[in-house]
């Protein structure tokens, strides 16, 4: 597969990704190598990157625990603390190989330590190929607030390797599937078209099916490096997903990440249709297919009034106005886009009825 370029640096697929990371590491004659990860990851996605690693620097990997949860403040600083004790300088490379939690935290403690080490992201969830990796953007959640603190540093490197998808579990390939679905949704009506019939899907079409969502995701965040303009089109869905995500993080069954933003999604398709942005058989064809796809989940009154609350605090806001990003029809968007309490409370009735 072709090499994608995004704001200074390559994304490169499979096997030639491993050529560019070790070119990457001897031309810029790194002083050792720190390989972020998670328990999970370590035990099933390292032993497959290691090989690949043809290089005579120290190899040092800090695991931590899996999750959400790790995505602290305090993290941080207990990486901060342990790449000093490990003798990290500003020529250390950290390589972060994990999911979204992983690459968003560790390219926010690179982007920060020493003010600013190289990072490498290898994404080895659906949902970090398609999404959390590219574009820069890395964070760390705030009590319940997701991503509330980061930086938009972009890595050195991407390397998208199809076959750490060997051994995620359906669960976690669902939650990748929900932002392919967005990108169609908001730039590309024949890429969403594709996922209509999913039983007619080939599993051969999918480093295909990446490939179009990272070009995708890369278009627009190459236009828009900082989210001052189109690149808030990624934001659809992500308005009530977020507060829905981070509402129910804390409950028995939390929700992945894909799993509430498929929820945020028909929320946000139902806005899109009752301001008259998107018809209403666009509307139910969307609601079918997420809905088909992702079990519903039981919301109360309650429920609501708290993801309200959530929405205020909504990072995307503006002068205190919750901003949406709403369908446009299918394939295009709309920004900086409305929408009253009473208006988001019919959305919700409409998805439980």
């Amino acid at each position: 597969m072709q090499s994608i370029s995004a704001n200074g640096y390559s994304i490169e697929f499979n096997e030639y990704g491993y050529e560019k990371l070790n070119q990457l590491i001897q031309s810029n004659r790194y002083s050792s190598l720190f390989i972020l990860t998670d328990s999970h990851s370590n035990e099933h996605c390292a032993p497959h990157l290691l090989p690949h690693l043809a290089i005579d620097i120290p190899i040092e990997i800090i695991e931590i625990e899996p999750g959400e949860g790790m995505k602290t403040m305090a993290t941080c600083v207990e990486l901060w603390t342990l790449l000093t004790e490990m003798g990290a300088d500003r020529k250390s490379l950290l390589i972060n190989l994990g999911g979204g939690v992983i690459t968003d935290l560790g390219g926010f403690v690179a982007s920060t330590f020493k003010r600013g080490i190289d990072f490498v992201h290898i994404p080895t969830t659906l949902l970090g190929m398609v999404d959390a990796a590219i574009g820069g953007k890395n964070g760390v959640d705030l009590g319940l607030l997701k991503n509330q603190v980061g930086t938009i540093t972009n890595p050195k490197l991407l390397v998208i390797d199809s076959a750490y998808l060997a051994t995620l579990p359906q669960r976690e390939m669902r939650s990748g599937l929900a932002e392919m679905l967005k990108h169609g949704l908001i730039q590309d009506k024949a890429y969403w078209e594709q996922f209509l019939d999913l039983s007619q899907l080939d599993s051969s079409l999918l480093d295909t099916l990446i490939y179009r969502s990272v070009e995708i995701k890369n278009t627009i965040v190459t236009q828009d490096p900082t989210e001052n303009g189109i690149r808030k089109a990624l934001n659809f869905g992500h308005t009530l997903g977020h507060a829905i995500e981070s509402h129910f993080l804390t409950t028995e069954n939390p929700l992945l990440h894909g799993e509430a933003i498929a929820i945020g999604m028909i929320l946000e398709a139902y806005l899109s249709y009752e301001k008259g942005l998107l018809s209403k058989e666009d509307y139910h064809q969307i609601k079918y297919v997420l809905s088909d796809l992702f079990e519903s989940v039981s919301i109360t009154p309650n429920d609501i009034e708290i993801l309200l609350e959530y929405m205020i605090h909504d990072k995307k806001n503006e002068y205190g106005k919750v901003q949406f990003a709403l369908l446009n029809g299918i394939g295009n968007i709309s920004l900086n886009q409305e929408a009253d309490n009473e208006m988001i409370s019919r959305a919700f009735k409409d998805y439980l009825g």
